[in-house]
C-alpha cells in the first residue's frame, strides 16, 4: 500500500471490512515477520460503547485480530490508556474489549500502568510509554468523530493515548495542537484502521453519534486527518496540528493527490440512521429518499457546519438526497442521484466540505 492511498468500504458486517480493508492494504507483507509484535490502539477516551459515537467498535479489533492470527501472528496485543480522570480498566468493559481479549486470547494492555521514556522529538521533549514505544508494528484504530477543543479527532491524536497521564496533562497546558504534531514524530503509525462507522458531531466522549458505516484505511496519518477535515466540512488550516504534523515531516495534507481505494460501494439505507435530537433537528432541513449512510451523513455534518455559521434559516427549500431521486428533478440536492436537479452537487458521496460551499452558494 502507498502512503498516497486512502482505502474505504462501506456496509455493517464490521469485522468482515476490517479484514477486507487490511487484506487489501496487504497488512501481513507491510509487517514481514510473523515473529514481529503487533499492537492494536484503539480510541478509549472513556469507558463508553462505541455506538455513542466515542469509541472503536469491537468488531474492528475481531477483524484485526482473525486476519493476523489467520496468518501466523502470534504476538498481538491491544493496548490503551484512557484520558486522565477515567479508567481504561471501566473501557475496556465498556466497549466490549474483554470479550475479544478472551475469544482470541489477546491481552489487553491498560498504558495508564505503564512505565515510559523521554524521546527527542524534532525540538520538544515528549515521554511515550514504554510498551507502546517497543512494538514492532503498530496499527492505530481511532474514531473519526468531532472534538471540543480541537475541532476534530482521528489518527494524529489518537496517539495520545501512548503517552502516560502526566504528558496529557503537560499537553493540554501547552495548548494541544504543538504536541501533538511533535508527538507523531516519534509514535508509531504503521497502519491506520479508522471507524468511521458513527462518530460524534463534535465532542470525544459521543452523544451526537452520525451513522457512516464506513471503514478507511491509511499509511500517512496527516493524510488520514486531512481527509477527516474534507469528510466533516472543515479545512486543514481549522485544525493547526495537521499543518504543523506536515511541516515536521509526518505526512502529507495533499487529499487532491490521494489514490482512492473504493472495496465497494455504499448501499446501505436510510433505516440505519439512528438519531440524537440534535441530527434530528439539523435533518429537519433535508428530505432524504433511500440515502446510503455515508452520502447522508456527509449532508449532516455540512448542516452542523452551516448551523455553526449561523446560516440554517427555516423556509429554505429541503436539501433532496437518495436513490429514490434518480431520474427526478427538484429544486435542489447533493450526491449524483440528484443530477436531474436544477441545482445538484455530484459526488458518491459528496464531501461534507465541498456540500458547505455548494449550499452557501446556491440554496
Amino acid at each position: 500500500m502507498d502512503k498516497k492511498d486512502i482505502i474505504i468500504i462501506h456496509g455493517t458486517d464490521y469485522k468482515e471490512m476490517a479484514i477486507k480493508v487490511l487484506e487489501r492494504a496487504d497488512v501481513a507483507a507491510d509487517i514481514g515477520d510473523t515473529g514481529k509484535s503487533v499492537a492494536l490502539k484503539p480510541n478509549l477516551v472513556v469507558g463508553a460503547h462505541p455506538s455513542g459515537g466515542a469509541t472503536t467498535h469491537s468488531e474492528l479489533l475481531a477483524g484485526a485480530i482473525e486476519y493476523l492470527q489467520g496468518r501466523g501472528f502470534k504476538d498481538i496485543s491491544i493496548m490503551e490508556g484512557s484520558w486522565v480522570g477515567d479508567s481504561t480498566q471501566s473501557a475496556f468493559s465498556a466497549a466490549g474489549y474483554r470479550e475479544i481479549s478472551r475469544k482470541y486470547g489477546v491481552p489487553l494492555i491498560d498504558l495508564q500502568k505503564d512505565t515510559y521514556t523521554t524521546y527527542e522529538a524534532k525540538g520538544m521533549k515528549i515521554a511515550m510509554c514504554d510498551k507502546a514505544a517497543a512494538v514492532d508494528y503498530m496499527i492505530n484504530m481511532p474514531v473519526l468523530k468531532g472534538h471540543c477543543q480541537t475541532i476534530v479527532t482521528c489518527a494524529l491524536k489518537n496517539n495520545k493515548g501512548i503517552i502516560p497521564n502526566s504528558e496529557k496533562r503537560r499537553f493540554h497546558t501547552m495548548g494541544l495542537h504543538k504536541p501533538i504534531a511533535h508527538l507523531n514524530v516519534i509514535a508509531p503509525n504503521d497502519f491506520i484502521l479508522v471507524d468511521n462507522i458513527c462518530g460524534d458531531l463534535d465532542f470525544e466522549e459521543g452523544g451526537n453519534p452520525v451513522t457512516m458505516d464506513r471503514i478507511l484505511g491509511f499509511k500517512d496519518p496527516v493524510l488520514c486527518d486531512s481527509y477527516v477535515c474534507d469528510c466533516m466540512g472543515y479545512g486543514v488550516d481549522d485544525i493547526p496540528y495537521i499543518r504543523m504534523a506536515e511541516q515536521l515531516g509526518v505526512g502529507s495534507t495533499d487529499t487532491a493527490s490521494a489514490n482512492f481505494i473504493y472495496l465497494n460501494e455504499d448501499r446501505v439505507g436510510k433505516s440505519r440512521f439512528k438519531m440524537t435530537r440534535r441530527v434530528q433537528n439539523l435533518a429537519k432541513y433535508t428530505d432524504p429518499k433511500d440515502a446510503c449512510s455515508a452520502c447522508y451523513g456527509s449532508l449532516i455534518y455540512a448542516l452542523d457546519r452551516l448551523n455553526d455559521a449561523g446560516a440554517l434559516q427555516k423556509g429554505k427549500p429541503p436539501v433532496c438526497i437518495g436513490q429514490g431521486y434518480k431520474k427526478k428533478t427538484g429544486q435542489i440536492g447533493v450526491g449524483q442521484c440528484t443530477c436531474g436537479f436544477e441545482k445538484s452537487l455530484k459526488g458518491c458521496p459528496p464531501k461534507a466540505i465541498d456540500i458547505v460551499d455548494f449550499l452557501k452558494e446556491n440554496w
